[in-house]
């Protein structure tokens, strides 16, 4: 009796002493990755920009370069008209890479509701802004502006589907950056403000238009009010699975407070460096090991970085390129 009792208390407490993140399972293959390599590996990864013609131009600059194909493939919906017209080449090529074994990372530039679609990088298009009228009017349900959006957001929906029907999962990155104030939807604190269009896109994503394939991560940039903005810009727990930073303030790069910020308010969660021009070094990994992924911005990786600097990094034993990724069949 006393060996059963002893037996059972020695099992219960193995039990209870695992860490948080082994316990961690979802439904989604790419989560549960990110959660395993947790505290010891990070993905690299590549955002390919414009053009959606050539959607692995950059991953594949990166292999000529380092040697290695990157882990995490990203594109973009984007909003100029040759980029509209080519977002079924984009989601292709999502859908081969997945097949290949990357990640899929996918996020959206998108136009202003309230001016045309097509626009451009100016302030008649992503780097406009919403009156506070226009604002209220986008996130109240049934309003013309609102419809107008919704009927966007149907327009990527479509390649969202196309890529569920294929198996493939997506980490959806949209409305990126919410902290800052030069993209429309952003830079709007308070429950009526990014936060609410945020959570209704969401919603609406994955309830009416029942986009299961999707882990969303929540995005914002490291400002120097980065302590504070994790509060104000996070639109809750349930409305995330992946916390993702923009490292591009140089002076400070990849500070322990940053890290230490992001860890706090993930709760658990995998976070991710959603964007960055300088490429953290592998002993900077090594350091602050809890990064999942890294994704450097298109032709900033090969701007800010020496070639020995992406070979270095890109052949690190706690960095996974292409040919390390366990595959997804």
């Amino acid at each position: 009796m006393y060996y059963r009792f002893l037996t059972l208390f020695t099992i219960q407490l193995a039990c209870f002493a695992l860490p948080v993140k082994s316990q961690q399972r979802t439904k989604f293959k790419t989560l549960n990755f990110l959660y395993s390599i947790s505290g010891k590996e990070t993905v690299s990864g590549i955002h390919n920009k414009e053009p959606n013609s050539t959607p692995a131009r950059w991953t594949n600059k990166v292999d000529s370069v380092a040697g290695h194909y990157p882990g995490l493939w990203s594109g973009d919906f984007l909003f100029q008209e040759d980029n509209i017209d080519n977002r079924q080449l984009m989601v292709n090529e999502a859908l081969k890479e997945w097949k290949k074994g990357a990640i899929i990372n996918i996020m959206w530039h998108a136009c202003n509701p309230g001016m045309n679609e097509p626009c451009g990088w100016n302030n008649s298009g992503v780097l406009s802004k919403l009156t506070d009228d226009q604002w209220k009017e986008l996130t109240t349900d049934g309003t013309e502006l609102n419809k107008i959006w919704k009927e966007r957001v149907d327009e990527v929906c479509v390649y969202l589907q196309f890529l569920k029907d294929n198996g493939v999962e997506v980490l959806w990155r949209p409305m990126h950056e919410m902290n800052q104030k030069a993209f429309w939807w952003g830079g709007r604190p308070g429950p009526e403000g990014t936060l609410k269009l945020y959570r209704m896109l969401h919603d609406y994503m994955a309830r009416v238009k029942k986009l299961d394939n999707l882990i969303w991560v929540w995005d914002i940039q490291d400002f120097k009010t980065l302590e504070n903005d994790v509060v104000v810009y996070n639109p809750g727990d349930k409305y995330w699975d992946v916390a993702g930073l923009d490292v591009y303030d140089n002076e400070s790069g990849y500070s322990e407070s940053k890290y230490k910020i992001m860890q706090n308010v993930a709760h658990g969660k995998p976070i991710a460096i959603g964007e960055c021009a300088k490429l953290p070094t592998a002993e900077q990994l090594a350091q602050q090991p809890d990064w999942t992924f890294f994704m450097c911005w298109s032709e900033l990786e090969f701007l800010s970085n020496t070639i020995n600097d992406i070979k270095s990094v890109h052949s690190a034993t706690n960095v996974l390129t292409l040919d390390k990724m366990p595959g997804w069949n």
